[in-house]
């Protein structure tokens, strides 16, 4: 029997929305599933804006990947009605010797991006932060935030322009493989396909059972703060930012789209959770976030105006997990972002349609390869 579709893409967050905008560009027949709605605020790609940052501390190898997030990114906003990528500069700050500050400035020189390398003083007398003496901060320009909400709306619009079936509030309950293609079972109904990608979050390890024992769903909470003077933390006026804490970081936006400015410290509690029972946050997270702010940026630290919560789905490397499924040679997975994922959604969309489609794709994706942990 013919299949149902040419790809299934099982989760239509971020990445999934993505995939299936690549996909259906290509002529593919493609279905992608969520279960929940799209977008949502029950996973990772939530919350209003991301950060996008050239000074990526992560890595010098992932600043290629982001050349081409950036350029895809752009060609996305053109047709959107909303503005998906807004410019900010980024700020990286903390000691001059380890951490963040060395790590971003080496993978800036490695591919030759502009940067001003601040001393404490410098960066006091651009930015209201307070800092140690002898800590540095790279101002980098072209950084800036993602909205994920509606990059999703956008990928999915394009998606639906090139003819892809979206569904929405239809939960994947099993998929099988066998010589003809995949078989993938829902809450509504049995679709075929020659290729599955799942892209699927924090819901991964249910999805991928081989690759559980190297997925770890990880609670997050976000909050918004009233500055006492928030003329001074607008889009114009203050840089996207992560702040060394201690082997945290602390991180956060201009205020934008909801009232506040939005903060959070990576891994503020490194408190895995069960992606289905996800609590609240408390006021314990929000003491959490508000004394690194405190710390670094008073002048932000007024009220508390929100608490939003997301999720992580980390590697024990915090590298992504991005390419064929072991042992299953018609299913593609991308996962384990481990909370530094969403701004290179754009770029994953496309290889996640190379690898559905050809097999492989020239993007450098080696070190993200499933099998490395067998």
């Amino acid at each position: 029997m013919p299949s149902d579709y040419d790809v299934i893409v099982v989760g239509v967050g971020g990445m999934g929305s993505a995939a299936c905008a690549h996909l259906a560009e290509r002529g593919v027949d493609v279905l992608g599933l969520e279960r929940y709605g799209i977008p949502h605020a029950e996973g990772s790609s939530h919350g209003s804006t991301r950060i996008i940052r050239y000074a990526y501390s992560e890595g010098e190898s992932y600043v290629p990947l982001l050349e081409r997030a950036y350029e895809l990114w752009r060609d996305l906003d053109a047709d959107h009605d909303r503005d998906l990528l807004t410019t900010t500069g980024s700020l990286t700050v903390g000691p001059p010797d380890e951490g963040l500050v060395p790590d971003a400035r080496d993978a800036l020189d490695a591919h030759g991006k502009a940067y001003d390398y601040l001393d404490a003083a410098g960066l006091e007398a651009r930015f209201p932060y307070a800092v140690d003496d002898d800590w540095r901060a790279i101002y980098q320009p072209d950084g800036g935030f993602l909205d994920p909400e509606q990059s999703i709306v956008a990928h999915v619009d394009r998606a639906h322009a090139n003819g892809a079936t979206i569904k929405g509030r239809e939960a994947v309950t099993a998929w099988r493989e066998d010589d003809s293609g995949v078989t993938v079972d829902t809450e509504k109904g049995t679709y075929t396909a020659d290729h599955l990608v799942v892209a699927a979050g924090a819901w991964s390890p249910d999805l991928c059972p081989g690759l559980a024992d190297h997925l770890t769903v990880e609670r997050q909470v976000m909050g918004w703060f009233q500055p006492t003077d928030p003329a001074a933390f607008t889009p114009d006026a203050f840089p996207v930012f992560m702040v060394e804490t201690g082997g945290n970081e602390l991180y956060g936006f201009p205020r934008h789209d909801l009232p506040g400015m939005k903060v959070g410290v990576h891994h503020h509690r490194n408190e895995e959770t069960d992606p289905d029972a996800l609590a609240e946050p408390t006021r314990e997270d929000e003491a959490h976030v508000r004394d690194a702010l405190t710390d670094y940026i008073p002048d932000a630290a007024g009220e508390t105006l929100g608490l939003a919560t997301c999720l992580y789905t980390n590697t024990p490397d915090r590298d992504f997990v991005l390419g064929a499924l072991p042992n299953a040679e018609r299913v593609t997975v991308a996962a384990g972002f481990s909370g530094h994922g969403f701004k290179f959604t754009s770029v994953v969309g496309e290889i996640l349609a190379d690898l559905a489609l050809d097999g492989r794709t020239d993007h450098p994706i080696a070190g993200f390869d499933p099998a490395r942990f067998d």
